[in-house]
């Protein structure tokens, strides 16, 4: 495989996938470049909205196609906002910043503040691929009851590491890359990829 389409249109994935898959010589373009739409997301798990992305991107393209799907997973929350993490507060339009004021509020007072991010990348070779190549990654942490930090997306600037005492957004791309869900993901990924 010498080229594939990411079904994503988040900028921030875009430059995580493009750093990751470089190393292989696989060329990456996205979908948007290509004029396809993103796919709907009607699913409650990760993985089923991942798979239909993946084989939408890959129906509409004719190429190969990676999709992930993930998010962030509050404990106290049951999981939430799990599925819904982009557009938790609402989607019209989807903004990380309100996302992220939701979550503080729905948090306050709560002292159980363990959480994680989630990452499943679905990999299909054409659109009804029987065995399409599923990878996840779990990465462990809380929240923090502000936020802080520059760097990352989404819900970085309030995801707390407390092994490392920092907040995602602190970490520089190599650090992230290396512990993040989407790096675990794809660090399996890689690995089939690589024996296939």
């Amino acid at each position: 495989m010498n080229k594939l389409v990411i079904a994503s249109n988040n900028a921030g994935k875009l430059r995580e996938f493009s750093h990751m898959l470089q190393p292989l010589g696989i060329e990456v373009v996205t979908q948007s470049q290509l004029g396809i739409t993103e796919a709907e997301e009607p699913h409650v798990t990760f993985i089923e909205n991942a798979l239909a992305k993946a084989r939408h991107a890959s129906r509409l393209s004719g190429l190969p196609a990676l999709a992930d799907d993930s998010g962030i997973c509050v404990e106290a929350l049951g999981g939430a906002p799990g599925v819904y993490s982009a557009r938790y507060a609402g989607d019209n339009p989807k903004s990380d910043g309100r996302n992220n004021e939701k979550l503080l509020r729905d948090m306050q007072g709560v002292t159980d503040r363990r959480a994680h991010y989630y990452c499943v990348l679905v990999l299909v070779r054409h659109a009804d691929d029987p065995q399409p190549v599923i990878a996840e990654g779990e990465w462990h942490g809380e929240i923090a009851h502000e936020e802080r930090g520059e760097g990352g997306f989404g819900y970085d600037p309030m995801f707390w590491l407390p092994q490392l005492n920092k907040m995602s957004s602190e970490l520089t791309h190599e650090e992230k890359h290396a512990i993040s869900h989407r790096g675990q993901a794809m660090k399996v990924l890689l690995q089939h990829l690589k024996v296939a």
